[in-house]
């Protein structure tokens, strides 16, 4: 067994000399006829003979950290909590379970259970009872649960509040956490200030330096300790750490959120949070900024909140950084969410906080087409590079996300499950905003905003066909333009299952100022590919198109060898098949898609005109429309 020395006398007088009571310890005193003088936390040392009595009376040695701390305070007054006085070596003894715990927590076993839910099932019996006073609330140290170096976890139970215990790892730890309990009650009063305060406090300004330098690893360290203690700003500063090194989850800001200067950058954050949350239900309705705010903060964050509930919401930071923002916004706006990120990256250096306690450009991830170019890896790579103006290397930039062309579409697992179809179009010398007048539907208003972000999947708006005729095939789209100069519309989880007997190529209709490619694919269940179209088509007038079924292949118009499915599906194995008609159509014409942008729904999009013709006289729909009402 390691007893490991720990300084408990010093550790009692500098807690003695830091505290100051409050508001109840005041009524206290005054009740008691007592003055502050009068009111210590520590007891007398128990006498070695003492400890001894104590441990032949239970029949075992004491753990080493609760054996010092009799040795240095034979008992405690604790400040605050659910735990008023630890008791004197006497006045110990051993739980017994008198609140029958044991066959609660042992009908709660499954065989699944975890060796630490196994332990305190069985604590309550064994357990070994250290207060003396207390709200309903018990302090066990536990013989069953021990480490290495003999220590025995401590449970502090609540019986009040119907929640498991809270569990700390020895005796020693639970005496550090109350002390560090201690200073978060006071961390706002006026005139608590003392070596440990000043101590945290230079450590909190030497993780903002460290955090801006891009050593956001060091900082998050010192800004755990000194979250620990309640010190000022440091929670709000770690939580801004957790937002981009951990990718995901709600975050407050605590008081920082009151402060005009951070609202514009961490409420936006919090928004975006709330909202995709609240449609997990996860989190109540109501925006809760968690902090006092006034009047004027209030009124603007319920503005963002609005602003980014209805996608208009624009992190539109000042000065060189600002503008580099607006400029990648620009090509994630159609796709290119690898140069966006080139773009924030390269301006992260001339990045500058509105105050002193920002330490990242956090209203980027609220942005609805910049959020989602900032992956977790990327916000890493944030941290990491120095910012506002402050030296350190600058990290190696992380990895483009999209691959090269379109043979990843034939990648596996799919880009697009549960889907097991995707069709494109790709008009060249165009912009993205003219494709609604090319192949938009009657009446077309436009391009509209992307939608909502669901991670992995690619998804339709509501009811857009619940009207329509029942041979129409309108595609909603997703509109951007690729790095070689096309516009491109893909549809990623097309309604129809394949090119079928009325399916008219769109391919005609976009190319009247250029070329215009258009291909359709659809796979097994397996992910063998069954069906694949490409149709060419260039001033309004269809060049050549073929649908491959299998082996079978229907051809219209003279397709050039180089995409001849014939010669280039020779030799290629069925796996394969796909891959290699992809590898064809991007080599032939120079064509890619933005997987990261499709994925993660960053396109505006557009609802196009029929794919398929009306039947003509005599020819059957086909169909069968079966319409559910109540």
């Amino acid at each position: 067994m390691i007893e490991n020395r720990f300084d408990w006398q010093q550790f009692f007088r500098r807690w003695q000399e830091e505290w100051i009571p409050d508001e109840d310890d005041v009524e206290d005193l005054a009740e008691g006829g007592l003055t502050l003088a009068d009111l210590a936390l520590a007891a007398s040392p128990a006498a070695e003979a003492e400890i001894t009595a104590a441990e032949e009376r239970l029949g075992t040695r004491l753990p080493p950290s609760y054996r010092q701390f009799l040795g240095a305070s034979n008992g405690w007054r604790l400040d605050k909590g659910s735990i008023y006085r630890l008791g004197a070596a006497h006045e110990i003894d051993w739980f017994g379970d008198p609140l029958e715990l044991t066959a609660i927590y042992q009908e709660g076993l499954t065989e699944h259970s975890t060796e630490q839910e196994v332990l305190l099932a069985g604590m309550w019996r064994r357990a070994l009872q250290l207060e003396t006073d207390s709200d309903m609330s018990y302090a066990l140290l536990d013989p069953g649960d021990t480490d290495e170096d003999g220590e025995w976890a401590l449970y502090v139970y609540k019986g009040w509040s119907g929640e498991p215990p809270d569990r700390y790892p020895s005796f020693r730890a639970y005496m550090q956490r109350m002390y560090q309990d201690f200073h978060s009650a006071r961390a706002g009063s006026p005139g608590f200030v003392n070596d440990t305060t000043r101590a945290l406090d230079a450590d909190v300004e030497r993780a903002r330096r460290e955090a801006l330098s891009g050593r956001w690893e060091s900082a998050q360290e010192l800004l755990t300790e000194a979250e620990q203690y309640g010190r000022p700003c440091a929670r709000s500063m770690l939580r801004q750490l957790e937002v981009l090194s951990r990718g995901g989850g709600y975050y407050g800001f605590g008081e920082l959120v009151a402060d005009p200067r951070y609202t514009g950058e961490l409420v936006p954050v919090m928004a975006a949070a709330h909202l995709r949350d609240n449609r997990s239900g996860v989190l109540p309705r109501r925006f809760v900024l968690g902090t006092e705010t006034d009047d004027g903060v209030t009124a603007g964050a319920d503005a963002i909140l609005a602003q980014v509930r209805d996608g208009s919401y624009r992190y539109a930071p000042d000065g060189a950084f600002g503008r580099a923002v607006a400029e990648a916004r620009e090509s994630a706006r159609w796709g290119d969410t690898d140069a966006a990120w080139r773009m924030i990256r390269a301006a992260l250096p001339l990045w500058s906080p509105p105050g002193p306690d920002l330490l990242a450009p956090l209203g980027l991830l609220a942005d609805p087409v910049l959020g989602p170019v900032v992956t977790r890896e990327r916000g890493l790579e944030l941290l990491a590079t120095p910012r506002a103006g402050r030296p350190g290397p600058v990290p190696d930039p992380v990895p483009d996300l999209d691959p090269p062309g379109l043979c990843w579409l034939a990648d596996t697992p799919r880009w697009n499950a549960p889907h097991d179809s995707y069709r494109c179009l790709w008009v060249e010398g165009t912009e993205p905003e003219a494709l609604p007048g090319l192949v938009g539907e009657d009446g077309c208003a436009g391009l509209t905003a992307p939608p909502g972000r669901r991670a992995g999947r690619f998804h339709h708006g509501p009811g857009q066909w619940d009207d329509s005729a029942p041979w129409e095939d309108r595609a909603v789209v997703s509109v951007g333009r690729t790095g070689s100069g096309w516009a491109f519309a893909c549809d990623a989880a097309p309604r129809t299952s394949a090119p079928g007997n009325f399916f008219v190529s769109p391919a005609a209709a976009a190319s009247r100022g250029g070329r215009a490619v258009v291909l359709w694919a659809r796979r097994a269940r397996n992910g063998r590919l069954t069906v694949f179209h490409l149709s060419v088509a260039e001033q309004g007038e269809e060049l050549y198109a073929y649908t491959l079924r299998g082996t079978d292949v229907e051809r219209s118009g003279p397709v050039p060898g180089t995409l001849d499915p014939e010669w280039v599906l020779h030799g290629v194995g069925e796996a394969d098949r796909e891959r290699c008609l992809l590898a064809a159509v991007q080599d032939e014409f120079g064509l890619s898609l933005p997987r990261h942008a499709l994925v993660e729904g960053v396109l505006p999009q557009l609802t196009t005109r029929s794919w398929n013709r009306a039947p003509r006289e005599g020819e059957a729909y086909g169909y069968t429309t079966i319409r559910f009402g109540r």
